[in-house]
């Protein structure tokens, strides 16, 4: 089992950015793919981005691609998201993720989930 904790969220201003970070408890943290998530007032969660165990390749959900960055250093047991350009449409609660095997885009196959952190983008 892995615990997850993110870090990093606030408040910001259109246009700004923010790096989120996730601290994954155990010693075989890098052998799990990791993937953020957000879930904004009165929606679905949904996908922001994934990263596999070892960081050669990365996905991004559409609204992100190019704004967003997934990384992570497995010597540290973090994930970190890298959030430029936000816009008041990235307000949302922002969860990290883990599953074992490949990273994947759908929520229901990551059994491992932080209690999120609240990013707020002002207009």
């Amino acid at each position: 089992q892995v615990l997850l904790v993110e870090s990093g969220g606030g408040l910001v201003q259109a246009g700004g950015s923010l790096r989120l970070s996730c601290a994954a408890s155990g010693r075989t943290f890098s052998t799990y793919a990791m993937g953020w998530f957000r879930q904004a007032p009165g929606k679905e969660r949904g996908f922001v981005a994934a990263i596999s165990w070892r960081g050669d390749n990365t996905y991004y959900a559409d609204s992100v691609k190019g704004r967003f960055a997934i990384s992570r250093d497995n010597a540290k047991n973090t994930v970190y998201l890298q959030m430029n350009s936000l816009k008041p449409e990235d307000t949302a609660v922002y969860y990290c993720a883990a599953r074992t095997i490949s990273s994947s885009s759908l929520e229901y196959e990551y059994p491992y989930w932080g209690q999120g952190t609240q990013v707020t983008v002002s207009s």
